[in-house]
C-alpha cells in the first residue's frame, strides 16, 4: 500500500510534466486518457487493498527529512511565484501574506520550534479511501471531459490565447496536491499540500487572462492565502504550546483545551470551502473554463475544507469552535439558497448551490455529532458526483445552444434529451428522494433537533424550502415543452459525453449502493472516530427509498420513450 500511496501521489505531476511538454490536441487526449485509467486504477486497488486487510487504520512514513526538505524549497519556490506576480499586477496584499505564512513555516520548522517527534505522515481511514476515489474518478474523469470541452472554447473563444498545456498541467498538478492533502497526518504536510491548491486555483482561475479573470483570481489568492496564515498559526501553537504535529494526536485532546489553534484551522478550512463572508472567490472563479469551475466545485478545491472539518469534528463538539464553525455554516447554507433564486444563470446557480451544500456539511461538523458526521461524509460524496455532473452539462448545453441561461432551456426534453435526462439526473440528485443529499439532509436536520439548536433548525429548514425551489424551477423548466419542438442534432464530442454518462451512472449506482456504503464504509468510520456508532436509517426506510429509486426512473423513461420525435436535420424557431 505505501507504493500505491508514492504512486497516487506522484502520478498526476508526471502527467502535468508530460502535458507540459505536447501541443498537439491528439497526444494530449492519449496523455490524458491513460492518466485518468491508471489513476483510477490504481485508487481501485488501493480502496481494495484497504477493504480486504481487516483493518481500519493505517500509519505511514515516519522518516522523512529529504522529503521534508523538498518541500520547504517548493514552499520558497510558491512564495516567490506568488510575490512576482503579485507585484507585477500590484496585489501587494497577497504577497504580504504568501510572505507572512512562509517565512512563519520555514522558521518554525528550520528554527528549532518545531517539537521533535517522531510521527507518521501518512495516514489512511474509510474517510481516506472515500476522497481518494472521488478525487481519482471524479476528478479525472473532469480532464476526460476537458479535452472536447477545451477544442470547442477555442474554437468559439479566438480571442484568447490557447494555453491548454498550461491548463491540463494545473488541472493534473491540482489532483495530485489533493491526493497529498487528503492522505495527510502530518500537520505539515497537510499544510504544505493545502498551499499548492490555493496557488493552482489562483492560476486556472486566471486561464483567459481577461482583467476580470486576473481580479477575480487574486481575490480567491489572498482569502485563501489569508485562511493559510491562520492554518500557519495553528501548526505553530499546536507544535509549540501543545506539542502536537499530526491530526490524529490532536483529535485525541479535549476540544475545550485547544480552542485557540482549533479555531485557527476551522477558519482556514472556513476561506478554503468560500463559507460567508469568504464566498465571493468561489463565486468569481466562474469566469474560468468549465472544467476548472467543475474541478473547483465538486471535486477537489473546496472539498479540502469541508474534509478538515469533518477531521476535526471530535474536538469541535460541544466547544465554541464548533458552534461557531456550525453558525456559519448554516448562515451560509440559508443565504446563499436565497440568493440562487434570484439568477438564471446556469453556472452561477450551481455556483451558490456549491457554497450553499458547502455550508450544510459544515454546519454537520460543527455539531459534531454522529449523526451530523454520517450525514455531512454523505453530503460530500453525493455533491461530488452530482454538481461535476451539473457543471459538465451545463458547459456542454452552453457550447450546443450558445446559452446556459435557465430560461432558454424550455423543452430541451425534447431538442436534445441526452443532455436534458442527464442534467435531471444531477438535480435529482441534489435535492430529491431517494437521492442521498435529501436523506442525508434529513439525517441532519434530526440531529440538529436533537441537539435544540433553534438558531440552526430554522437555518436548515428555510435554507431546505429555498433549495427545494430553485431545483423544482430549473427541473419543470426542462422537462415542460411545446409540441413544436424539435430534436436537434447533439454535437456534443465523444470526449465530453465519456465523463458526462459515467457521471450519470455513478450518481445512480450511488443510490443503489448507498445502504451499503452506509454500513460498511460511513459508519466503521465513526465507530473507529467516536468509540460509538449506531444504525442512522432503518432497514424499513431502505427498503422504502429503493421502490421510490425504481419509479423514479421507470415512470419517466416510459413517458419519454413514448414521446420521442426523429431528428430534424435543420434547426427551426423554437
Amino acid at each position: 500500500m505505501e507504493k500505491l500511496i508514492i504512486i497516487l501521489i506522484c502520478l498526476p505531476f508526471l502527467s502535468a510534466l508530460l502535458l507540459s511538454l505536447f501541443k498537439n490536441n491528439t497526444v494530449r487526449q492519449i496523455i490524458t486518457y491513460v492518466s485518468s485509467i491508471a489513476i483510477i486504477g490504481c485508487a481501485v486497488t488501493f480502496a481494495v487493498m484497504y477493504f480486504t486487510s481487516g483493518k481500519t487504520q493505517f500509519y505511514f512514513f515516519s522518516k522523512t527529512e529529504i522529503v521534508d526538505y523538498c518541500m520547504i524549497g517548493i514552499e520558497i519556490f510558491l512564495m516567490c511565484l506568488v510575490t512576482a506576480l503579485s507585484i507585477k499586477h500590484k496585489q501587494y496584499h497577497a504577497a504580504l501574506l504568501s510572505i507572512v505564512q512562509t517565512v512563519a513555516i520555514v522558521v518554525y520548522e528550520l528554527g528549532g520550534y518545531a517539537p521533535d517527534l517522531e510521527i507518521h505522515k501518512v495516514y489512511v481511514d474509510q474517510l481516506t479511501v472515500i476522497m481518494v476515489l472521488i478525487i481519482a474518478v471524479v476528478g479525472t474523469l473532469i480532464t476526460v471531459y476537458a479535452c472536447g470541452y477545451m477544442k470547442d472554447y477555442h474554437n468559439h473563444h479566438t480571442e484568447f490565447k490557447d494555453r491548454r498545456r498550461f491548463f491540463f498541467s494545473m488541472l493534473y498538478i491540482f489532483l495530485g496536491a489533493m491526493f497529498g492533502l487528503v492522505m495527510s497526518n502530518g500537520l505539515i504536510w497537510m499544510y504544505f499540500f493545502w498551499e499548492i491548491t490555493s496557488v493552482i486555483s489562483f492560476l486556472l482561475i486566471s486561464y483567459t487572462r481577461t482583467p476580470e479573470a486576473i481580479h477575480n483570481s487574486f481575490r480567491a489568492l489572498w482569502m485563501n492565502l489569508l485562511g493559510g496564515c491562520a492554518f500557519a498559526a495553528g501548526i505553530i501553537i499546536f507544535g509549540m504550546e501543545f506539542y502536537v504535529t499530526d491530526i490524529q494526536s490532536l483529535i485525541l485532546y479535549d476540544g475545550q483545551t485547544i480552542v485557540a489553534p482549533v479555531i485557527l484551522l476551522s477558519f482556514a478550512a472556513l476561506t478554503k470551502s468560500a463559507q460567508l463572508p469568504f464566498s465571493k472567490w468561489l463565486l468569481g472563479a466562474m469566469v474560468a473554463p468549465t472544467p476548472s469551475s467543475a474541478l473547483l466545485h465538486s471535486a477537489t478545491m473546496v472539498k479540502a475544507g469541508v474534509y478538515l472539518l469533518l477531521r476535526l469534528s471530535p474536538v469541535l463538539n460541544s466547544t465554541m469552535a464548533g458552534t461557531m464553525v456550525s453558525l456559519v455554516g448554516g448562515f451560509t447554507f440559508l443565504v446563499m439558497s436565497m440568493l440562487a433564486i434570484t439568477v438564471s444563470d446556469g453556472k452561477k446557480v450551481l455556483a451558490y448551490s456549491t457554497i450553499s451544500n458547502l455550508g450544510l456539511i459544515t454546519a454537520c461538523a460543527g455539531v459534531g455529532v454522529i449523526e451530523t458526521v454520517w450525514a455531512g461524509v454523505f453530503l460530500l460524496i453525493f455533491h461530488a458526483v452530482s454538481k461535476s455532473l451539473l457543471f459538465q452539462t451545463v458547459g456542454a448545453i452552453e457550447n450546443t445552444t450558445g446559452s446556459r441561461d435557465i430560461e432558454t432551456m424550455h423543452g430541451l426534453v425534447r431538442r436534445y434529451p441526452y443532455l436534458a435526462w442527464t442534467l435531471v439526473i444531477g438535480i435529482a440528485g441534489m435535492f430529491l428522494a431517494p437521492f442521498g443529499m435529501l436523506i442525508s439532509k434529513w439525517a441532519a436536520l434530526k440531529a440538529f433537533v436533537d441537539s435544540g439548536s433553534i438558531v440552526l433548525i430554522i437555518l436548515i429548514c428555510f435554507g431546505s424550502a429555498t433549495t427545494l425551489f430553485y431545483w423544482t424551477k430549473w427541473i419543470a423548466t426542462v422537462l415542460a415543452s411545446k409540441t413544436n419542438d424539435h430534436r436537434f442534432e447533439n454535437k456534443t464530442s465523444a470526449n465530453q459525453w465519456v465523463s458526462i454518462m459515467i457521471h450519470a451512472g455513478l450518481m445512480i449506482l450511488l443510490c443503489f449502493m448507498f445502504p451499503l456504503i452506509s454500513s460498511k464504509v460511513i459508519i466503521p468510520y465513526i465507530q473507529s472516530v467516536f468509540n460509538n456508532a449506531s444504525q442512522v436509517i432503518s432497514n424499513d426506510n431502505i427498503i422504502i427509498m429503493i421502490i421510490m429509486l425504481v419509479g423514479f426512473f421507470l415512470i419517466p423513461g416510459i413517458t419519454w420513450i413514448g414521446a420521442k420525435k426523429p431528428i430534424t436535420e435543420k434547426l427551426t424557431d423554437i
